[in-house]
């Protein structure tokens, strides 16, 4: 029993990893066509922002989720020392690069209160 269910959540951990490939995929597919159909319409810099925004977005909602597929893999692991730090070490890099997505996307850290023309958003 216990086997049948390491299996299934080792599948599931794969599953949701090639989700989340996905959903940067689309969200890199997404964003650009949305910049290029708006190319020549609307000024070039917000534009660019625009898509930035949208590309970040989508880049750190992928990244959230390959982290949430790297924890349930590592539980079907056998635990070792090595399976531990090499999780911790994956979940500190992609924490580093999700703060540093939030402060490009939305111009602050995650952990700073929005301005107050920010918070109705």
């Amino acid at each position: 029993m216990i086997e049948q269910i390491l299996e299934f959540l080792d599948h599931a951990g794969v599953a949701i990893s090639l989700f989340a490939v996905a959903v940067i995929i689309c969200s890199f597919i997404i964003a650009t066509w949305r910049y290029a159909k708006q190319f020549q319409i609307d000024d070039r810099s917000q534009n660019f922002g625009r898509f930035k925004k949208e590309l970040g977005s989508g880049l750190l909602l992928g990244l959230e989720i390959l982290v949430l597929a790297d924890v349930i893999e590592t539980m079907t692991a056998p635990p070792t020392f090595q399976s531990l730090s090499i999780l911790a070490s994956i979940v500190v890099i992609r924490t580093a690069v999700s703060w540093t997505l939030t402060l490009e996307i939305e111009g602050r850290w995650p952990w700073q209160s929005p301005d107050k023309g920010e918070e109705n958003v």
